[in-house]
């Protein structure tokens, strides 16, 4: 059994071209279903077993989890990394299961991001400067990856996998990798190019073609978690909600376009959205602050 999860998970990296973090997550979901299996069934199971699975072991699966107080939506991910796993034996190994597409997914509730307020957006570049007095080129890097974030709508992992040589002669677009190594074109507008730029003329090392644009303190490449650190930093500093995070800046950037008059498709182009009711959900947004303006304004809202 072992060696089939092995080479589903060599699958998921060499074809399906999935992050480590994707990776990692659909091993330990598939490994947390055979551990239940030996459980419900007392013994590990076979190749062959697969095939024979019901509706009812999936079902008590589903509810072993919730009784370990897993969340509906990671629960939601686990059945999608086994129908994934099941969808490969029955390719390679001819190992058909129908019960598998029997089962529904938990409905997961689907919360709608705030905004930042443009004004906090235009104060962090001060209060860098407060924190970062010390460093200038620190200061400089991380005004540069907030703007990337907010002027470009990049997800943490794709503003920090830039490299010098995807920034070099400050081109129109930038051509960004997303999920599922994705790529689309990314507009930059010039303030952002002027930051970045700032940057690397004040940037003491990582300078090789081919080095990560963003460096950390020691010179090393930045990781996600002090990437993180830097808007928690400015978010205390400025006395912010809490809401305040690298994924509200690119949120702020899809609500300013969507209330700009960007359609949809071009929106969900821009943020790299595989699906379009991922994108909608930014609709949603709008209309609840037109619905909060109305209720506050309108005189006839009380009636």
């Amino acid at each position: 059994m072992q060696n089939i999860v092995t080479e589903f998970i060599q699958h998921l990296i060499k074809t399906k071209k999935y992050s480590s973090h994707t990776v990692a997550a659909y091993e330990g979901d598939i490994d947390d279903f055979l551990k239940f299996y030996e459980r419900f069934n007392g013994t590990p199971p076979l190749p062959c077993d697969l095939g024979r699975v019901d509706t009812i072991c999936f079902r008590a699966f589903l509810a072993d989890r919730q009784r370990r107080g897993l969340s509906h939506k990671s629960t939601a991910r686990t059945l999608s990394s086994l129908r994934g796993f099941y969808k490969f034996i029955a390719t390679h190994y001819d190992i058909q299961n129908e019960a598998i597409g029997l089962i529904s997914s938990p409905k997961v509730p689907r919360n709608l991001s705030k905004a930042i307020d443009p004004i906090d957006v235009q104060n962090m570049q001060d209060a860098i400067r407060a924190i970062d007095t010390q460093n200038p080129w620190i200061a400089a890097r991380d005004w540069a990856l907030v703007l990337l974030l907010f002027g470009c709508g990049l997800r943490i992992s794709e503003a920090l996998s830039l490299r010098n040589i995807d920034v070099r002669g400050r081109p129109d677009v930038l051509r960004i990798h997303g999920k599922g190594n994705k790529e689309r074109l990314v507009p930059v507008l010039p303030v952002v190019w002027d930051a970045i730029e700032r940057y690397i003329d004040l940037r003491p090392f990582g300078n090789d073609i081919n080095d990560e644009l963003f460096r950390s303190v020691r010179g090393l490449p930045m990781s996600p978690r002090m990437a993180e650190k830097v808007v928690e930093s400015l978010r205390n500093y400025l006395q912010l909600p809490d809401y305040v995070t690298p994924h509200a800046l690119r949120h702020t950037f899809a609500t300013a376009l969507l209330a700009g008059g960007a359609d949809l498709r071009s929106l969900q182009e821009l943020l790299g959205h595989s699906s379009l009711s991922t994108t909608q959900l930014y609709t949603k947004v709008n209309m609840a602050e037109i619905s909060n303006i109305y209720a506050n304004a309108h005189p006839r809202a009380k009636d």
